[in-house]
């Protein structure tokens, strides 16, 4: 891998770790909502995906198609739907295990399958 590829790996990464953590840190609370770790980190999670499939579709690589589009979704979905709670001061408590179920499933589509 070079250079351009490991840092938008590194950046993906830390895009998942950002919505995951943002997430975790409320577990406890009693009233959950959407905080800027989330809403930055699913953006930068979706577009350094992008961005590593345009990668490497332009070069040799090739890629599992069902799997990036089953990530795609998930990850489309889950942007679409922390956009649109951004403003809210509570979402409810089963959109929140949404949230958390939506993104430990992509997290485990990408390690497992």
């Amino acid at each position: 891998m070079d250079l351009i590829t490991n840092v938008l790996v590194f950046l993906h990464f830390v895009g998942w770790a950002c919505l995951l953590g943002g997430l975790v840190v409320q577990l406890r609370e009693p009233v959950q909502a959407v905080n800027a770790a989330m809403r930055d980190g699913i953006g930068l999670a979706f577009v350094t995906g992008l961005l590593l499939v345009a990668k490497f579709e332009a070069g040799d690589a090739v890629l599992d198609h069902t799997k990036i589009g089953v990530k795609f979704a998930v990850a489309l979905v889950l942007l679409v739907l922390v956009m649109a709670n951004m403003r809210k001061e509570r979402i409810p408590r089963g959109l929140f295990f949404g949230f958390l179920a939506l993104t430990l499933g992509n997290m485990a589509v990408a390690v497992f399958w």
